[in-house]
């Protein structure tokens, strides 16, 4: 008999509240530049963003009696502490009674391909580090009787690493790091934007030296737009990824990430065409994606047009109410679009189907409390006449019940409990949704601890490329922790002096920009920017990709960066300083993408994981019961190109593009105890 959650625990888990008082940190001086007053921060590493990742960075620093500093957009907020899904995944070492094969969960993790075979492996080892310290501050993960972790299997997940605290797993992740930061007496500097590196040197010798930030609280008379300079020598960016590249998007608002701030330094990219998309509530109401036990309780999806007729549109293109209903289920742990999915009736015609009524105007819903209806023709949906995968499922969670919201009840209450939360009762009324760009698998290129090709700067998080082609769903919690404990080691073992420039004109230089872009009149408004990059990377760049028409959006996006370039961006009010800066960023960030899919393009590149390629040369094409899907012909994926990575880097004002290599693991049959553990005494391992 299924157990009763009461309320109480089900309002813990969703109402997950963050730590109020932290340790402020105050500038340590003061520079003077032309009239304005700048404050100076001065740390051993500078931490941007207070997420998951970001956090366990500054935690593991602290612990290592680094002289860490935290700027943070705004403290404990972002996609960690405000996204998820159903009962979002934490995917890690399996602690189960079948046990784990890191080499085998490494193969998993890099399965979709364009993954560094030794990122693969670190992920895969580090999880059961970065799993424990999770647990032992105080992460509420399910265990049985016996002390196991209780798993399920997730997208891109054969075997069942997955494990979750429900809907709300990062923001706990999130929360119980904060405490522990607050613990150590982490400081912070919040409402803090980082809008540009600071770099000294040339060529190989080139370094990060701190950044400059627009800090609310350090607006006044002699410093308006509240700029400060924050000196250090290591400098770790976990702001996340881009998410407001894209129109149709799931991510919350004001999450810019860190890309084109990366870019903008030359810091090397990498992997920018590859994305995860998928169905979600919109962006305006409540974004939250709808994998896991949404969709496997098998509610009515349907649409509704300008007249209000509702219209049972999947039965349009699924052959049998079985293979309907079957497929829906299916979105539950393959929620990512996958291009091969669009083919042989799979799980992802659900979204080419929803795409599709979208582009006619119409509003698409979910309904729990009705069953999908009928193809016609076929008989009624019943639990009796489902594909033995989705039945047995059902009946393992005790959840053969009569309708949607009754199964998703037995199944994951927390999932109704967190939309009443935000005010969508699922139990009374359909829900709105869409498909939505959700995540960046592509971003800055790392090695195996973090470090970027800019000497003493790290990424972690979404705005690292550790990604490649797809991941299991919740390796990017993983390698966010991963990397967050990994480049604490490194920068606590590798010794980097601190500058002692006060970088005046690097400081000047952008002090002038700002005051250019707060009086010129031609100055492009944000809004503008904000409207063209987004519905261009939307319309041309999303999950639905016309191949032939990618050459054009790239020239308008470096005409934009042109226009940007020339006339600014403006900043009407000081307090919008940081917002142009930002959409500067975004706008380099777009054109950085296209450049690279254009090239992917080039390359005679083709569909792969979220995103088809469609083309009239296309050698495969979608089918519906009532035929092909002629339009969405698409190219298929070339095998060759899984074993590279396009390298995306901007330079004296151009972008280059460079295929490599995968990087390879090192034979691990060499690696013995008495050996090796010289090179861990002396730190030899984090050499090179």
């Amino acid at each position: 008999m299924a157990t009763t959650i009461p309320q109480s625990i089900l309002e813990k888990l969703t109402n997950v509240t963050m730590p109020r008082h932290v340790s402020l940190a105050a500038p340590q001086q003061t520079l003077e530049l032309d009239g304005f007053r700048i404050p100076v921060y001065h740390s051993d590493a500078l931490v941007v963003g207070s997420g998951a990742a970001g956090l366990r960075a500054a935690v593991e620093l602290k612990r290592r009696k680094v002289d860490v500093l935290v700027a943070t957009q705004t403290l404990f907020w972002g996609t960690s502490a405000c996204s998820g899904s159903d009962k979002q995944t934490l995917h890690t070492a399996s602690t189960s009674f079948k046990g784990d094969n890191f080499t085998a969960l490494a193969s998993a993790i890099g399965a979709g391909g364009a993954m560094d075979a030794d990122t693969a492996y670190v992920e895969s080892v580090g999880s059961v580090e970065a799993f424990i310290g999770l647990k032992s501050i105080g992460l509420p993960l399910p265990e049985d009787r016996y002390g196991a972790v209780l798993r399920y299997q997730t997208d891109h997940d054969e075997v069942g690493r997955a494990t979750s605290c429900g809907p709300r797993t990062s923001r706990l992740m999130v929360k119980v790091l904060a405490e522990e930061a607050v613990l150590l007496k982490v400081p912070f500097v919040d409402h803090a934007t980082a809008v540009r590196l600071l770099t000294e040197g040339e060529g190989a010798q080139r370094r990060v030296a701190g950044l400059l930030a627009i800090v609310k609280g350090a607006r006044s008379e002699d410093n308006p737009w509240g700029l400060c300079l924050m000196r250090s020598p290591n400098v770790v960016l976990a702001a996340g990824g881009p998410g407001e590249l894209f129109r149709d998007s799931v991510y919350p608002k004001r999450c810019f990430g860190s890309l084109g701030l990366a870019l903008e330094a030359g810091i090397a990219t990498v992997n920018l065409t590859e994305h995860q998309f998928g169905i979600g509530t919109r962006r305006d109401e409540f974004p939250w994606n709808l994998s896991g036990t949404y969709v496997q309780s098998m509610p009515y999806i349907y649409s509704v047009d300008e007249h209000g007729q509702e219209h049972n549109f999947l039965a349009r293109y699924y052959r049998t109410t079985r293979e309907l209903a079957s497929n829906i289920f299916r979105k539950g742990y393959q929620w990512p679009i996958h291009a091969t999915r669009m083919l042989d009736f799979g799980s992802s015609l659900v979204d080419l189907a929803i795409y599709n009524e979208s582009q006619a105007g119409r509003t698409i819903l979910m309904d729990f409390n009705r069953n999908p209806l009928p193809v016609p023709g076929d008989e009624p949906f019943a639990l009796g006449n489902l594909d033995e995968d989705v039945y047995h499922y059902l009946r393992n969670n005790d959840a053969c019940l009569e309708l949607p919201i009754a199964r998703l009840q037995r199944m994951n209450p927390l999932a109704i409990e967190l939309y009443k939360h935000h005010g969508h009762d699922l139990t009374t009324q359909p829900l709105p949704f869409n498909v939505n760009h959700q995540h960046m698998n592509g971003g800055i290129a790392v090695d195996t601890w973090g470090h970027s090709s800019l000497n003493g700067c790290y990424a972690v998080g979404e705005a690292a490329g550790t990604h490649g082609v797809t991941r299991p769903g919740g390796a990017a919690l993983n390698a966010g922790q991963v990397f967050g404990l990994r480049c604490a080691k490194h920068i606590a073992a590798t010794t980097r002096e601190a500058s002692e420039a006060l970088f005046e004109t690097q400081t000047t230089e952008l002090l002038r920009q700002i005051q250019r872009d707060s009086q010129r009149p031609e100055a492009l408004s944000i809004e503008s920017v904000r409207d063209e990059i987004q519905q261009r990377m939307s319309e041309r760049a999303g999950f639905v990709c016309d191949a032939a028409l990618v050459p054009e959006a790239l020239q308008a996006a470096r005409r934009l960066n042109q226009r940007i370039a020339q006339y600014g961006v403006a900043i009407d009010h000081p307090n919008k300083a940081a917002f142009s800066l930002q959409w500067r960023h975004m706008a380099l960030a777009s054109e950085a993408l296209l450049v690279a899919l254009d090239a992917y393009i080039a390359k005679g590149g083709g569909s792969r994981g979220a995103r088809m390629l469609c083309s009239n040369a296309g050698d495969v094409v979608p089918h519906t019961r009532e035929g092909e899907l002629s339009a969405f012909r698409f190219l298929s994926e070339k095998p060759e190109h899984r074993q590279e990575q396009l390298q995306v880097s901007w330079h004296n004002g151009e972008f280059s593009v460079e295929t490599r290599p995968l990087r390879t693991l090192d034979d691990l049959s060499t690696i013995f105890f008495e050996k090796n553990w010289p090179a861990f005494l002396t730190d030899e391992i984090y050499q090179g």
